[in-house]
Parts: C-alpha cells; structure tokens; sequence
C-alpha cells in the first residue's frame, strides 16, 4: 500500500490524496482531529455527498472518506464488489493512514452492509457504528449465478457507454436521483462531472448487480460471526409522511436495531440521502456513541 498518483486527469483542484489499496488507487480525504470516524456512502455515492457532515465532525473526529474503485475519483477494480471485500477494503485503507486502532464507521445505504461486515470481520477495529438510513434486504438470495449476472452488468454498462449515455446524461441523472432522495434544496456540486465518465457508470451498475449477493453475503456473515461488544445507532430518515411505504420503512429500521442490540434514531425532516437532508443528526449520531455529543457543539444548520 502507498501514495498513488491520480488515475485520472482532473480539471480542479483536488481535495485529499490517492492511496493505492490493494492494488487499486483510491482517493481518500482525511480531515480533523480525535478519533477516526470512516465515512462510507450508498451506491454509486461519493467523497463529496459527505461534505456537510464531515465539517460537523472535524472539530471533533479524524474524519476519513474514501470513494470505492470506480466511484468519485478513485481508479476502478478488476472484478465487481464482494461484501467481503469491501470490508476487508476499510480495513486496508485504515492500515495505509496509520490507523491501526479502534475506529467508528458511518455506512449510508448499500454502505450500510459493509460497515456492519467490518466491524464482524475486524471486531478489534471498530469502536462503533453508525447506520445511516441503511439497506435492508429480506429476499430470497438471487438464483442467478453471480458471474452470470455481473458479466451481464458489465455488458450494458460497456454498451451504454460506447453509445455516449453518461457524458450526455450521467450529470443529470445523478441530479435527478438527488432530488428524489431528499426533501431540501442542495445546488449542484462541483464534482459532478465524474458521472459522465465510462468509469462511474461501470462501478455503479456493478454495485447494483451485486447488490442482492452483498446482501446474502451479510445474512451469512450474521449466523457465522457476532457484533463486538460496540455500540450501535442505526439512524432512520423521516420525511415526515405517514404514508404505508415510510411507516414500513421505519418500522423495518426499528427492527433492524432490535436485532442488532443498537439503538434506534430519526433524522427528520430527510429523505434516503440523510447526509445532505439532516448532516447535524448524522453527525450526532456519531459524537452520541461516545457519549461526547452533549459536550460537543453541532451547530443546527443555518
């Protein structure tokens, strides 16, 4: 593991730096003070989803964000995403910062997954954890072959990438996907850009493809390998509707914290990307598992 030059050319100023993790040069963005808190978003999400969050905790936290291969600004890997690897992949970038000790872990989302498989498969490592609005799955495990179906997703992303469809509408997908996950207003962000790129596109449709064998993986992982002895939030997003499909949501998240021993939280008003909807209550979340955030001034957002 060392220092990397960036995999890509880049027309800003780039924040952070790139580490190459197991083979693949990823950038990171490390910032603050105290102890380290990992910042991991949901599919296709990257470094700078995190922005408003991650200023909250710095006066408090060393905060890390990465983007996974392929997302951001990171290189992308040689096969699809294992949950697994993705685990194996915070514990690497960690030893690569010189953090060897105890760290919490915020997932987002699909990141959800992999924060809870770090702290199984590194117990020692983690000081405790944060779901943000994390994923939960009850289905079946696929039938499909998992081969099968990323050799599949790898083929449509190559096809619409040879027909131009993320330069032309990576940007405003994305835009569009933000807007339907959240219930404030939040600009563009400058970095958006890597949406348009052959690259981005790739990564997230193969974290889409393999997004249900993630989700078996952890089902597995649960019956094999038990929670360390850290405390566990899981923080659901309210948008403040009493629809069917919010109040099961709710409802599901509830019960994931029951089976996890954690507690359970609501960022409201926020819709499925919390970071950007209620960054105070994530941030919170993160300085209440130390029992820090009565101490700690989080400013409400203005």
């Amino acid at each position: 593991m060392r220092r990397a030059p960036s995999p890509l050319p880049l027309p800003l100023p780039v924040p952070g730096r790139f580490l190459r993790v197991g083979g693949v040069p990823l950038h990171v963005l490390t910032e603050g003070r105290g102890p380290v808190c990992v910042l991991s978003g949901g599919l296709g999400m990257a470094w700078h989803d995190w922005d408003a969050v991650a200023a909250l905790l710095a006066p408090h936290r060393t905060v890390v964000r990465f983007d996974r291969p392929g997302l951001g600004l990171s290189a992308p890997a040689p096969g699809p995403p294992t949950l697994a690897g993705e685990a194996d992949r915070i514990a690497h970038l960690l030893d690569a910062l010189g953090h060897f000790g105890p760290v919490t872990v915020v997932g987002h989302s699909l990141a959800g997954f992999h924060a809870e498989a770090f702290a199984r498969l590194h117990p020692a490592r983690c000081a405790g954890i944060v779901l943000a609005d994390g994923s939960i799955e009850d289905a079946a495990p696929p039938r499909l072959p998992r081969a099968a179906r990323t050799a599949v997703a790898t083929a449509v992303a190559a096809a619409l990438s040879a027909a131009g469809v993320p330069r032309a509408l990576g940007p405003p997908a994305r835009r569009l996907i933000g807007r339907a996950s959240t219930v404030g207003s939040h600009p563009p962000h400058p970095w958006e850009h890597t949406y348009r790129t052959s690259r981005v596109l790739r990564a997230c449709v193969l974290e889409n493809a393999t997004y249900a064998y993630q989700a078996a993986e952890l089902a597995a992982l649960r019956s094999a390998r038990p929670l360390p002895a850290a405390p566990v939030t899981v923080l659901a997003a309210y948008d403040g509707s009493e629809t069917p499909r919010q109040l099961r949501w709710l409802a599901r998240q509830r019960g994931l914290a029951a089976e996890l021993g954690g507690r359970f939280a609501l960022a409201a008003p926020a819709g499925h990307l919390v970071m950007a909807d209620a960054p105070v209550s994530v941030a919170r979340a993160v300085l209440d598992l130390s029992g820090t955030g009565r101490d700690a001034a989080v400013p409400e957002r203005p």
